[in-house]
């Protein structure tokens, strides 16, 4: 796809055969569908990325029915840029189709010097979102999560300050990422009695890292609360790029902060191969084997990819193609992994 920076996105595809490539899911007990896959902007979308990239996976994106876009405060490098790249991207192409949108942003994690600038205050949430706003030219996004449990502030304090935002007209929804089951079923108690019930929550999930099925998923369940699962490749691990080496523009090679090459031990390579092989008969890659394992399950609503080439969404949307898995099939993947 070739990109004219200085035009405006003109529609590749007719809505109807945009939105027939995408499968979408109710979150929770909510009147919100979710396209079953998301985009989220973790990485390859800061100031010292190639914009023009960026702006080709956001656009291709939303051609496959890839409607909802995720950001947080301090994506980047450096904290804030992804947001700000963004808002260029919004600006540019994606104005016209707000309302055919879903777009979050968190905040819990450091973004400013200080004792203001990190956490669960309602001072840092407020503002955040405040700065969020302004950075992605926006008027509301429609999901704002609190990033992380904030051990030291009261979680009351935490949830009126996303209850508040709501009330403001500056979020729509709100969710929670990375907290526990027992500190998930806290805060939904709260949000329900503030009036903002909690529509989603945030969890790394996949087939190497399963802590969410230690209770959270049976919390979710049972308060009508959504799913959304970031790290479903366990940062480039469940897919082939790994089987033969470590090529020079993977993650492990170029960015070490996430993923360490010395992480991917030949115990994880022997078990990626077999899963690998259980993808080949299915008729899948090992990523689309991976995002459809996390899809089975209803609880989870959609699945957050992070993509480097516009390409890969084509590939991931592919994994909506088959779902469904034979009981033998899982016998093996959870074979495989307890090995």
């Amino acid at each position: 796809m070739k990109i004219n920076d200085k035009e405006p996105l003109q529609t590749y595809v007719a809505a109807s055969s945009r939105y027939d490539q995408m499968k979408f899911r109710r979150c929770g007990k909510s009147g919100l569908d979710l396209p079953a896959i998301s985009l989220g902007l973790w990485h390859n979308f800061g100031h010292s990325d190639d914009f023009k990239l960026g702006r080709e996976i956001v656009r291709t994106a939303f051609d496959l029915g890839i409607t909802h876009f995720d950001l947080a405060n301090n994506y980047g490098p450096p904290y804030g840029a992804a947001e700000e790249n963004f808002g260029r991207i919004f600006k540019k192409d994606l104005l016209p189709y707000r309302d055919e949108l879903l777009i979050s942003s968190k905040a819990g994690w450091d973004m400013w010097p200080g004792p203001y600038g990190n956490f669960g205050s309602k001072k840092y949430l407020v503002a955040s979102l405040n700065q969020s706003l302004k950075r992605m030219g926006l008027e509301y996004v429609d999901i704002f999560y609190h990033h992380r449990p904030d051990p030291n502030t009261p979680l009351e304090e935490t949830m009126s300050a996303l209850d508040l935002l709501v009330r403001q007209g500056k979020a729509l929804y709100v969710g929670i990422s990375q907290y526990s089951a027992e500190d998930t079923a806290k805060a939904s108690k709260i949000l329900n009695e503030l009036g903002t019930p909690c529509l989603i929550h945030q969890p790394r999930y996949n087939m190497m890292d399963r802590w969410v099925e230690d209770g959270l998923l049976q919390v979710l369940e049972k308060s009508g609360i959504g799913a959304i699962a970031f790290s479903p490749l366990e940062q480039g691990v469940l897919t082939d790029k790994y089987l033969n080496g470590f090529p020079e523009d993977s993650r492990a090679v170029k960015d070490g902060r996430y993923l360490k090459s010395d992480a991917i031990t030949p115990e994880i390579l022997a078990k990626v191969k077999a899963l690998n092989a259980i993808a080949i008969e299915r008729g899948q890659s090992l990523a689309q084997m991976a995002i459809a394992w996390l899809l089975k399950s209803p609880a989870i609503t959609s699945v957050l990819v992070g993509v480097s080439k516009a390409g890969q969404l084509h590939d991931n949307v592919k994994s909506l193609d088959n779902l469904d898995f034979s009981t033998a099939e899982l016998k093996n993947i959870e074979a495989i992994l307890k090995e």
